[in-house]
This record gives C-alpha cells, sequence and structure tokens, in this order.
C-alpha cells in the first residue's frame, strides 16, 4: 500500500474488486500452484490490505515494511512444508495462469534451483513475472550457505580476486541488478524502465558500485564483474 508511484494501488478497484484480489483470481486458475500466501508489512497502511485479505481466506504474513527478503523468508517459514516456492510481485493483475504454469514445468523438468521469466534481457512484458525456487531457499532457512553446483568454492583465488568478490558482495541486490545490466551495455534510461525506477535511481546506485568496487568509471566495474565470472584474474603474490 506504501507504493511511491501510486499509493494503495492493490486496494484499487478494479471492475468492482480490490485489484490484488483480481490477480489472485487469475493465479488461483494456475493447476501447479498449491497455495497463495501475500506477504505485507506491519505498516498501519497495509491493516485493510491484511484484513481483506484473511476475510477472503487468502494466507497473510507481514513482517518489516522496509525489509522485502525477511518478508518472503518469514512467510516461508510461517507457511512451510513446501518443495518449490513461486514468487510474483502483487501489483501484476494480468498475471497470466498459463506462463506461471509453464515455468513452474520447466524448473520441475529440468530440475534446476531457480527458474525465471524475467532475465536481463527480458522476452516477456512486464506484469507477467514469475521467478520459482528451491534448494537456495531451503538452505537458506536452515541457515547453512548455498553455492550454484557450478562455483568451486574450493579453488585458490588470489588476494586482487578475493578483494574484488569480497567487493561484489557488498552490493544490494538491487545494485547487482544495475551492474548486471551495465555489462548487457544497457544505458541509465533502459535499466530505469526495467527496474521501473528513475534515471536519478539509476545514477545514485551506479555512483554507489563504483565506490563499493573502488573504481572510477562503468567500465572498470563491469570489467571487474566479467573477470570475476570468467575466472580471468592474474594470481598475484602475497605481500
Amino acid at each position: 500500500m506504501s507504493s511511491t508511484r501510486l499509493p494503495g494501488k492493490v486496494m484499487a478497484d478494479l471492475v468492482g474488486a480490490p485489484m490484488i484480489l483480481r490477480q489472485i483470481e487469475r493465479l488461483k486458475r494456475a493447476k501447479r500452484l498449491d497455495q497463495i500466501v501475500v506477504a505485507t508489512s506491519t505498516d498501519a497502511s497495509d491493516d485493510g490490505l491484511a484484513e481483506r485479505l484473511v476475510a477472503e481466506g487468502i494466507g497473510v504474513y507481514r513482517g518489516s515494511l522496509e525489509d522485502v527478503l525477511g518478508r518472503f523468508v518469514g512467510a516461508l517459514e510461517t507457511f512451510s512444508g513446501h518443495e518449490t516456492v513461486v514468487r510474483l510481485t502483487a501489483d501484476c493483475p494480468l498475471a497470466d495462469p498459463d506462463v506461471i504454469d509453464e515455468t513452474i514445468a520447466l524448473f520441475e523438468g529440468s530440475k534446476a534451483d531457480y527458474a525465471s521469466n524475467t532475465p536481463e534481457r527480458r522476452s516477456y512484458p512486464k506484469g507477467l513475472d514469475i521467478e520459482v525456487m528451491r534448494a537456495a531457499i531451503r538452505a537458506v532457512l536452515a541457515g547453512e550457505t548455498w553455492t550454484p553446483s557450478d562455483v568451486d568454492l574450493g579453488a585458490p583465488a588470489d588476494k586482487e580476486t578475493a578483494d574484488t568478490v569480497r567487493r561484489l558482495a557488498s552490493l544490494t541486490p538491487q545494485q547487482v541488478r544495475v551492474l548486471m545490466m551495465l555489462s548487457e551495455g544497457l544505458l541509465n534510461k533502459q535499466i530505469a524502465y526495467e527496474l521501473s525506477v528513475s534515471e536519478a535511481t539509476v545514477k545514485a546506485h551506479v555512483s554507489a558500485i563504483l565506490q563499493k568496487l573502488g573504481v572510477e568509471s562503468r567500465t572498470q566495474a563491469v570489467i571487474a564483474a566479467s573477470k570475476i565470472e570468467a575466472g580471468q584474474w592474474q594470481s598475484t603474490a602475497d605481500a
């Protein structure tokens, strides 16, 4: 309910019902979804939303307004017992149940740990976003760490690589998204459109990325990230 661009949008009237209920109507048509839970905040502005959802028999989890990840993890802990988790945003009333089912089917058929229809260069229009995940979430909830199968933590790393990895780990999830889009050659205006934020916000993220990585230009930041991904850093002698 605290959206800055359109406050109260999830409860906005859409043909006689709150927009979020219209979205849930569509989600219920997906054959591969077993349960629907809405993770919202404990802020007073979300009281009406939570009350309406509970009245409609929809599961609700409430957490900190400022901690989206915390709300997501809290919802998983509260509504446990599911092998696979599907994440959707609550402001997409045109969510497509067929796309949801197809993405889940791809996820299950490939035995992947994560599947999504929103790569860096998206092919689906905004409003149809879906993420499906499994192993990473289970491990994190168990207090463990999770590493992709293609990452070898046992491989020796030189000091320069270790320092760059440490700096990259300090980026926020949104800053990582911006950095990956910079790697794709997107301009600030394009990144702003993809992330649904202002260009000023993108510029602020870029400045923060440069500062955290200890570089002076966008190009240097992209090179640092790409070399870590490709394992191209040269070994350096210990000081």
